[in-house]
């Protein structure tokens, strides 16, 4: 029986350049679009001073502006992860790393509120269907004795270096050349370095995962599994979206409003833009032995339900000390420790568990509706208290409780996941 080269995977690339050229890539990428999505908390202050909402608006207005990003990302992400069935993912990732860049760029001579947050939710729209191609690759490339690490080089490294460099890079920048020139070379380095990168260099990935094309007797291809519940998951699928729309709320409560954050704790303004990229630092030290510790022990659930309840507790604590020592202090151990815990793990879980023909739809799903609206949800609600109390303490602490109700929603996931292979 000769089988039909079409259903058949594509050659994967030798190790390390596996490492190297997906992973190492996917990381590059993922940092410049975590500067594009961030970028606006460094500057908002002189935007807002340019564009006209400087005054009595700037806690409704600014809100606006910064969760622009993420009503794109809402939306756009459960379209990305359908789209990894229908086309190669390596080219979405291609045409996507052009459109959030553009709109990076273009922000640069934006005029008037309404052009910015267009232009925010165009990055956001852009960033939304790149998202689940990343994960698309890792099911391709990786498997699962190396899940935790790819999830953690492809999505978690990415991240978290760009929140901690950014914000201690792009301040000084920002005060020193202002906010349109930031935006013009980060949209710049999106076109003119991660472009070509991927389109050079980044390995194809096959239009449908090997498992899910399986030939039959006669040589043909057996029918694609279809996208239903059940192959989801059923409930517990449910759950795993709660605990990250509950992670999208802390993180993006306290990632939209650092650098607002910092200043009111009365350091001195020299030190303000490492200071904001002390939670993400805490993040990258912590990383390092929580992987570890889950790749030798295998429980990756238990160590990410313990970053949501851990960091969730930290959090809520932050409204009850008058101390700005304290509560700083509370704001990095906190976002530090839940991030190491959690992210890694949580998506090497939801990798390792989903049938190979839903990774792109679920994982599309999952980061838009818990990232996406997570993330809006816990900037309106930060933004209404700050305008209402003057202080960001009650809106950081009640974002603890709920991260609290993420990780039982977790634990319960957990003690119903599918017995491994």
């Amino acid at each position: 029986m000769s089988l039909d080269p079409q259903t058949l995977p594509a050659p994967a690339p030798s190790l390390p350049r596996k490492w190297l050229r997906i992973g190492g890539l996917l990381l590059v990428g993922l940092f410049v679009a975590y500067l594009d999505r961030s970028n606006l908390s460094v500057g908002i202050k002189n935007v807002a001073a340019d564009l006209g909402f400087d005054g009595a608006e700037f806690a409704g207005t600014s809100s606006v502006a910064l969760t622009a990003f993420l009503v794109g990302y809402l939306i756009s992400n459960f379209l990305g992860g359908f789209l990894t069935a229908k086309i190669d993912a390596k080219w979405i990732l291609v045409a996507t790393v052009a459109g959030y860049s553009l709109c990076t760029f273009l922000i640069g001579f934006a005029d008037s509120v309404a052009v910015l947050v267009a232009l925010r939710v165009g990055v956001g729209v852009f960033e939304g269907i790149y998202w689940p191609q990343q994960f698309r690759m890792a099911k391709a490339w990786f498997d699962e004795r190396e899940m935790t690490r790819a999830s953690a080089m492809i999505q978690y490294y990415g991240q978290y270096l760009a929140l901690a460099l950014g914000f201690f890079l792009l301040t000084p920048i920002e005060a020193a050349f202002g906010w349109r020139p930031m935006f013009w070379v980060l949209g710049g380095i999106g076109l003119l370095v991660v472009l070509p990168l991927y389109a050079r260099f980044l390995p194809a990935a096959p239009a449908e995962p090997a498992a899910t094309a399986r030939p039959i007797a006669d040589g043909s291809a057996a029918p694609k599994p279809k996208l239903t519940f059940a192959a989801f998951g059923g409930w517990r699928f449910v759950l795993i979206v709660f605990s990250y729309f509950t992670n999208g709320m802390l993180f993006w409560g306290i990632t939209l409003f650092i650098p607002l954050i910092v200043p009111t704790f009365g350091f001195a303004t020299s030190v303000n833009g490492l200071l904001s990229a002390a939670p993400y630092l805490v993040s990258l030290l912590l990383t390092v032995p929580m992987m570890i510790l889950a790749d030798r022990t295998g429980r990756r659930g238990p160590i990410a339900v313990s970053g949501l309840v851990v960091g969730g507790i930290l959090l809520a604590c932050v409204a009850i000390t008058g101390s700005a020592v304290l509560q700083f202090a509370l704001i990095c151990l906190g976002l530090g420790y839940f991030t190491a815990a959690y992210t890694p793990n949580i998506w090497a879980i939801a990798v390792t568990d989903l049938p190979a023909h839903v990774v792109g739809p679920a994982t599309g799903i999952i980061n838009g509706f818990g990232a996406g609206g997570g993330g809006i949800v816990a900037g309106a609600l930060v933004g209404a208290l700050l305008a209402a109390t003057g202080t960001y303490a009650l809106g950081l602490s009640i974002l603890g409780l709920v991260a609290i109700l993420g990780g039982l929603a977790l634990f319960l996931y957990t003690r119903m996941r599918p017995a491994p292979a």
